[in-house]
Order: structure tokens, then C-alpha cells, then sequence
């Protein structure tokens, strides 16, 4: 059996790949504030210790947010994805799914800590009192069988991609339903930064 959720999990991520990767100009820089900086941000020359992201959705999703002033819409980000089938995936968009990860019950921990604490095998650590966001914890690769103890090397996938989702219906979906697509833990997948930001060729 684990070999299947394995097996699924490569090919939804090889879906990701072929149906989304909604295209930027150059590396965004998420700043160790957490902050994603486009090449349109006043910020991106200064910041020199970044973490490099192949789109601003991607940065969003690893649990960044974007500097003030600045917007998806205002980037003109996301209109088409590459190699999106025609029709399908042309005004797909990622803010459609809501801004970043969402804090549904008002506890401070955003769904993505939420996944992270779920899929820990030993108890996380928060970087505060009010147990908000996880620093460390225990995860195991799924693709790999890694021990992963710094929540910062982990980055949370949906195991149904979005824009593969917004084809197939999500885009007549209302507002609320895909946030909490978005952010159901249900679809959130714990996996290695280093893995999921790597570039591969097939």
C-alpha cells in the first residue's frame, strides 16, 4: 500500500509539472523574513540571503507572503501556465485559491503549520509561545524516506495541483470552495524543499 500512495504521489507531482508552473521573470527571492520579492520589487537587488522560487506562486505556497505595494494582479502573474492545454488553463490564477496559506479556525496556526504538526512523528516546536509556526518536528520523505527535522526544508505540495484542478472544473467553483480546497489538509503534502524547488529533466 505504501508503495501505491508513493506511486500516486510521483504522478500527481509529474502531473504538477506538465500543467502548471506558471512562469516569472527570474528567481523570486523569499527573504528570511518570509517575504516574496519578484524582480518588480524595490527589495529584490537588496536581498542577498534568499531562497530561490521558479514562480511567486511557489513562494506563496512554501508559506511566503508578498512586500506592500505589491500584487499578483499588479505582476500580471499567472494568467497562462506553461504548456497549458488551449482553453483549459488560460485564465487560471492563483490567487483564485486565496493569498498564502489560510487560518480557518482563527488558532494562528496557518493550514500549512497544521500540516506540518499533523505529519510530525514526535512533537514539533514552535518559534513562540503561542504555538503559531513550527520550527522543527520529524517528517519522512515520501519520495525519498529523508529525516527532515527543520521546518524551513519543507515545503507543503497539494497533492492535486491547482491548475490541474481549475481545468477540471475548480474554475466554476466559487471563491470559499477553493479556498478550502486549497487548504485542505486532505490535499497537503509534506515534502522535501530541496526536491520540490530542483529542476528536472525528463
Amino acid at each position: 500500500m505504501k508503495h501505491v500512495v508513493v506511486y500516486f504521489h510521483l504522478t500527481v507531482f509529474v502531473a504538477f509539472l506538465c500543467v502548471s508552473g506558471t512562469a516569472t521573470a527570474g528567481i523570486v527571492k523569499q527573504s528570511t523574513s518570509g517575504l516574496c520579492h519578484p524582480q518588480a520589487s524595490g527589495w529584490y537587488d537588496r536581498t542577498q540571503n534568499y531562497t530561490p522560487f521558479d514562480t511567486i506562486e511557489a513562494c506563496l505556497d512554501a508559506g511566503g507572503r508578498l512586500p506592500k505595494g505589491i500584487s499578483i494582479n499588479s505582476l500580471g502573474e499567472a494568467k497562462k501556465p506553461a504548456h497549458a492545454p488551449s482553453g483549459t488553463l488560460s485564465n487560471y490564477r492563483r490567487s483564485a485559491f486565496g493569498h498564502g496559506w489560510d487560518d480557518a479556525n482563527g488558532d494562528c496556526r496557518d493550514s500549512r503549520a497544521e500540516a506540518l504538526v499533523a505529519s510530525s512523528t514526535t512533537q514539533v516546536r514552535f518559534a513562540s509561545d503561542r504555538s503559531c509556526r513550527v520550527v522543527t518536528g520529524r517528517w519522512i520523505s515520501s519520495f525519498t524516506g529523508n529525516v527532515i527535522q527543520n521546518a524551513s526544508d519543507i515545503d507543503i505540495d497539494h497533492l492535486v495541483p491547482l491548475a490541474w484542478s481549475w481545468g477540471r472544473g475548480a474554475s466554476e467553483w466559487t471563491d470559499e470552495k477553493r479556498l478550502r480546497f486549497a487548504n485542505d489538509p486532505v490535499n497537503l503534502l509534506p515534502v522535501e524543499a530541496s526536491l520540490n524547488r530542483s529542476t528536472i529533466t525528463i
